[in-house]
Formats: structure tokens, C-alpha cells, sequence
């Protein structure tokens, strides 16, 4: 048994390879990989108990995700040059390496290296969270997760979509839900010509006021917005508490349910498109016989 001891001792002792002036071990090479696996392990265990007390403690979904990121490349960083201290691999032995591959990275990965700066600065100003409601040109979505490179956005429609963190910060991105889920919507309805236009304003008001999901401050204001082709044409404008489109459309639906049902019980007319016809001269109107041939 102490001869198998002392071989395996021996055999961990042998010499591979140098490198930097550095003799590297069997056993050195072999410690590597398990003192990686077992880090791993262990930085993502404190990492899963770290955000589980984050959330416990009421914080938001995305500074969970940033804390979660710092921590995991401080952690990731203190294993690395632990294990190069315990192989006494000096890390100026690095510097030529470290500088080929920045260069390599600065010409071959440019936009790769904006998109996970841009990552950074997401996560850390917070211009958009985990949950905000947003108008990327003309998709709308709720965002789900801000990775590295990428933002994940669920669109209305169901339907993930991917886009790049320097999108978000370089061009126009509209955030519903920044500061606040008030929004302010309208709904347009025409009448017909020769209705009482104080009636139509009243009762667009009052089915306005009705509506749950509408705020009584600031309150609904209906405007006479214009003598139109077909139709005197009225708008109200109202604020909801809204956190995606899909509510907004429903408030709006409602609404319009109400002032269909506000207008038959008055005798008021919602216009439809229609078209006067003038002729100049005399029409003669023929019937013909069936069975008749001209």
C-alpha cells in the first residue's frame, strides 16, 4: 500500500511541460479542471442563495439580474487567479497575450463589444427593467431579460424577440412604463349630421366617467373635433392605468360598447360614409317587362 502511495506521489510529480519559466506538474494539471468544476459549483450555489435573499427582501427583478451578473464574474475572476497563484504562474506572463487578443478583439468583435458595453450600461442606469412595456419602431412588447448582448422582448403577439443592446441605446425606444403605467388614450366616434352635438359631448362624457379602468383625475375631456365629410366627428380623451397594449385595447372596446349603447337609448345616429349624387338634366327611369326584348 505505501508503495502505491509513493508511485502515485511520484507520478503526480512529473514534469509535462514548461511555460514561462514555469514547470508544470501531472498533478498541477489535474487539479485545473476539478478546482474549476468545484468553484462553478460552489460561486453558483452562493449565487442562487445571494438572489434568493435579494428577493426575499423586496428587490426588483432587475437589480437581481445585475447583482447576479457582477457577482458572478467577481467570483469567476477571484477563482482564476487563485488557481494561476497556487500553480505560481506569474501574470505578467499574460501581458503579451492579453494585448494580442485585445487586438484581435478590437478589430474582429467591435460590435460584439459594443453590444456588451451597451449590456452593462442597461442594467446599471436602468433605463429599462425587467418588466417594462416597450416601442421598439413598430413592435411593442413587455422585456423579459437583458443579457449581455442581447435584450429579450415578448411581443404582443406572443412572438420573443431579440435585440441588441446598442439598438436600445443608440436609437429612439419608447418606454410606457419608465416612470409610471399612466397613459392617456382616446376614442374617436362620428354622428350623424343634424344630432344635438351637446347631447352626443354629454353622453360620450358620461360613458367615459363610468368606466372602471378610466382615472377621475385627470378627468375624461370629449372634444368637437370637426365637421367632417359624413359625420360630426367627437373625441374623448381619458388616462388609464395601462401595462401593455392589450389592456389598452380592451378599456378602449369597452368604451365603445358603452357609447354605441348610450346612443341607441337617445335616438342618436353613428354616421356612416355616404354620398350625395347631383345630376344636371333630365332622367328618364324605363321599366322593362320580363320577357320583353328591346
Amino acid at each position: 500500500m505505501n508503495e502505491l502511495i509513493i508511485l502515485l506521489r511520484e507520478t503526480l510529480q512529473t514534469d509535462v511541460f514548461t511555460l514561462f519559466n514555469h514547470t508544470f506538474k501531472l498533478g498541477e494539471l489535474l487539479l485545473v479542471p476539478l478546482a474549476l468544476v468545484v468553484g462553478w459549483w460552489l460561486i453558483d450555489k452562493l449565487a442562487h442563495l445571494a438572489t434568493y435573499r435579494l428577493r426575499k427582501t423586496g428587490a426588483s427583478a432587475d437589480a437581481v439580474h445585475l447583482f447576479k451578473r457582477i457577482f458572478y464574474i467577481f467570483a469567476f475572476a477571484v477563482l482564476i487567479f487563485t488557481l494561476l497563484e497556487v500553480l505560481s504562474v506569474p501574470l505578467t506572463a499574460f501581458a503579451f497575450l492579453s494585448g494580442a487578443i485585445a487586438i484581435g478583439v478590437g478589430f474582429g468583435a467591435q460590435n460584439i463589444i459594443n453590444n456588451f458595453i451597451s449590456g452593462w450600461i442597461l442594467m446599471w442606469e436602468r433605463p429599462i427593467r425587467i418588466g417594462d412595456f416597450l416601442e421598439v419602431d413598430d413592435a411593442r412588447g413587455t422585456v423579459e431579460a437583458i443579457n449581455t448582448r442581447s435584450t429579450r422582448i415578448r411581443r404582443v403577439d406572443g412572438v420573443h424577440m431579440l435585440i441588441p443592446n446598442s439598438k436600445l441605446l443608440e436609437n429612439t425606444v419608447i418606454n410606457w412604463t419608465l416612470i409610471d403605467t399612466l397613459t392617456r388614450t382616446s376614442v374617436r366616434v362620428g354622428v350623424a349630421y343634424g344630432s344635438s352635438t351637446r347631447d352626443v359631448a354629454r353622453l360620450i362624457e358620461e360613458a367615459a366617467v363610468q368606466q372602471t379602468d378610466v382615472l377621475s383625475e385627470p378627468k375624461p375631456v370629449v372634444i368637437f373635433d370637426d365637421f367632417g365629410d359624413n359625420a360630426l366627428v367627437f373625441e374623448v380623451y381619458f388616462w388609464v392605468n395601462a401595462t401593455i397594449e392589450r389592456n389598452l385595447r380592451v378599456i378602449r372596446s369597452q368604451l365603445r360598447f358603452d357609447i354605441d349603447e348610450k346612443f341607441n337609448q337617445a335616438g342618436i345616429v353613428i354616421a356612416f360614409p355616404q354620398r350625395d349624387v347631383h345630376l344636371d338634366g333630365t332622367l328618364t327611369l324605363q321599366r322593362r317587362q320580363p320577357g320583353v326584348s328591346s
